[in-house]
Parts: C-alpha cells; structure tokens; sequence
C-alpha cells in the first residue's frame, strides 16, 4: 500500500510539471497529457522495476519524451504514406478510395498476412507493440520481429521504411 500511496504522491507533485515540459517539447497539450499519462502507467505496470529509479520524476520524463518522439515519428511516416500515395495513384483509379489508400493497400497487400497485420496496427492504428501482441495473441517479440521483417520488405516500395530500415543499419 505504501508504494502506492508514493506513487500518488509523486503523481501529484510532477503530474502538471511534467505535462508542462511535454506541452513546452510537442506543442500540443492533449498529446503532452497523454504522454505523461502513458509513462505513469509503465510505472503502474512495473512497480518493482520503477521502485528502483533513482529520480523518478526523470524517469517519467524519460519515457514520456519517447512516447512523444515515437508518436511524432509515426505521424511523419504516415503522412509521407499519404503524400506518396496521392502523388503515385490517379485520382479516379477506385472511386470511394483516395489515391493515398489505394497505394498503401497495395504496397501492404505485397507482404505476408503476418506482417501486414503487425504493420497495419502498430505504424496505422498506433498501437505499441504490447497492444499489437495481445491483439494478434502472439509475444511482444514476434511482434517486433514481423515489424522489422515488414519495414524491410516495404523499404523498395515506400520511402519512409526505406528511411527506417537505414536508421536501424546504422545502429
């Protein structure tokens, strides 16, 4: 009990700090409160682990900085999908469909069922990779794995995982 009640106690002292950092790095408060919000939970769903943190209040801060970044980096991926996509499908190819969809769907249909799904929920749906697991019923790192695999297979056909698998090489 008394861990939660530190917990507590944590939350409301950096709660509105935190989300002030993030609000001042993002420039958007739903998506600053959000991030905070996220990064408490982690430290819900591991309190041994999070008990151990020196400075917790950085701790947060920490995992809610890359909650904001990995966001921010899906967004750009998504919206370079549909910048790419629109320039490469003419406009009445499918009527109902905007050319954007049509050259993502057809560049997805072009990998595994597996992999599709892993790429579709995690970069399309922004799931983490743990919401991706449950969904799908297999373990977190098959999950990463078939997300690696995916990114690599898209990388000749779309720009952006082009990027993405170069950025992993170079790690």
């Amino acid at each position: 009990m008394a861990q939660d009640e530190s917990l507590r106690d944590l939350y409301d002292g950096c709660y509105r700090r935190l989300v002030a950092q993030l609000y001042a790095i993002c420039g958007n408060l739903g998506e600053a409160e959000d991030a905070v919000q996220e990064a408490f939970v982690r430290a819900v769903e591991k309190p041994r682990r999070f008990a151990q943190v020196d400075n917790p209040e950085a701790w947060l801060r920490t995992v809610a900085l890359n909650v904001v970044r990995r966001r921010f980096r899906r967004l750009t991926r998504y919206r370079g999908l549909l910048r790419t996509a629109a320039a490469s499908t003419p406009a009445d190819a499918l009527p109902g469909l905007s050319p954007d969809h049509v050259t993502l769907v057809e560049a997805l249909r072009q990998l595994p069922l597996e992999q599709r799904e892993a790429i579709t929920l995690h970069h399309i749906v922004d799931l983490p990779v743990r919401e991706v697991a449950l969904q799908l019923g297999v373990p977190e790192g098959t999950v990463k794995a078939r997300l690696v695999r995916g990114r690599a297979r898209l990388a000749p056909l779309v720009r952006e995982f082009a990027e993405d698998v170069e950025e992993v090489d170079h790690v």
